[in-house]
């Protein structure tokens, strides 16, 4: 009988290169009895020479998808359904719904005076406002109102629930989540309030209030948990930040003028197993490539541009979203030479330097740029 092992050989000194025999088949087969096999036949491929992604770099389009979303309602309750998300599905990571690496994303809809139930999970989540009025979130008792390009943390063990106010319009914003990550780690808790609603206990928006003044935290305001206090990041400050950082400063040559939301208390990343960004390409800039370790979910909150992720162009507008898979090259640029572009980012970077295994590589040829491929 013809074996189907497969042999990962490389004639490469210091990698394995053992050649088949009969009797090392015979070998294997023998271990196998036991559960246990030889870390010859396998270790060039669990040992790569450099990071092998299966996630592949993607755009999800938002005007190809908004009718989609909104036809859900129709569909599904959010009784019924728990959250109505249509979720963003990379074709090498179907197995564990993510769309890169170990992120999740989905886009949520609620129309007004919809209110889903409250929970909580192991998985680190947050929401990144894309169009409507009137939503809120409220997170372990404090309410957060919601505009367009704010960022909010619903962060793991935290009661988090969703909904439009009567007199809003239909809201849709993306969810990004850690799930796939806590799954891999066989962590998951999942529970819903006793009570299936939260009561709010303080000030709305005193989080934000409280945390969010450049420079200042408030006296007696102890916060000893891993993530933000600062549950609401709002888009009009960060534009203006990133406004100010642009005239004094030229940015990076990689990601242009690039700011990250932090945890005031720590100044680390706003929870510990997701981060999250915001970078501005002035008029016209371009940006040189380069990769990193890490998975990356961008999605596009002001202007227009386009992505080289591999040697491939992805074009972008506002609300689209795209991936840059792991150890991927990737540069960026703007394609007003009239308008600033803005891109917010959430990642898994604060996992990869709590590893030590961030890495990162400017690419040396053609200038800093990819020849396009296909």
């Amino acid at each position: 009988m013809t074996s189907t092992r497969q042999n990962y050989r490389e004639d490469v000194a210091g990698r394995a290169n053992v050649e088949d025999t009969p009797e090392l088949a015979a070998y294997y087969d023998e271990l196998e009895t036991f559960s246990a096999g030889a870390l010859w036949t396998v270790a060039n491929k669990i040992e790569p020479w450099e990071p092998k992604s299966d996630s592949l770099p993607m755009i999800w389009r938002y005007n190809d998808l908004r009718d989609h979303v909104l036809r859900s309602v129709d569909l599904v309750s959010p009784e019924k359904a728990g959250r109505r998300v249509i979720y963003l599905e990379n074709p090498g990571r179907k197995e564990v719904a993510a769309a890169v690496g170990w992120l999740y994303s989905g886009l949520q809809v609620m129309h007004p005076g919809e209110r889903a139930s409250a929970h909580r999970h192991s998985a680190s989540a947050l929401r990144f406002i894309m169009e409507g009025s009137g939503a809120y979130t409220i997170v372990d008792g404090h309410k957060m109102t919601l505009k367009r390009n704010d960022f909010v943390l619903t962060p793991n063990g935290t009661w988090h629930e969703h909904a439009v106010a009567e007199d809003g319009t239909p809201c849709i914003w993306q969810d990004g989540l850690d799930i796939p990550l806590v799954n891999c780690l066989e962590a998951n808790f999942y529970e819903v309030h006793p009570d299936l609603q939260q009561a709010t206990n303080y000030p709305v928006d005193d989080m934000t209030k409280a945390w969010g003044n450049p420079g200042l935290t408030p006296v007696g305001g102890a916060w000893e948990k891993g993530y933000s206090p600062m549950f609401k990041y709002e888009w009009e400050p960060t534009y203006e930040a990133l406004s100010r950082l642009a005239e004094s400063s030229d940015g990076s040559p990689f990601d242009g003028v690039m700011m990250n939301y932090i945890n005031p208390v720590t100044g680390g990343p706003v929870m510990q197993t997701i981060g999250a960004s915001m970078q501005m390409l002035r008029p016209g800039e371009k940006t040189r490539a380069h990769r990193h370790t890490g998975s990356y979910l961008y999605q596009c909150a002001k202007g227009s541009g386009y992505s080289i992720i591999n040697g491939k162009r992805f074009d972008w507008t506002e609300r689209d979203i795209f991936c840059v898979p792991s150890w991927a090259w990737h540069e960026h640029a703007n394609a007003s030479d009239g308008e600033d572009a803005c891109l917010f980012c959430f990642n898994d970077l604060p996992v990869m330097k709590a590893l030590g295994l961030y890495r990162e590589e400017a690419f040396g040829d053609n200038g800093g740029h990819q020849p396009l491929v296909g």
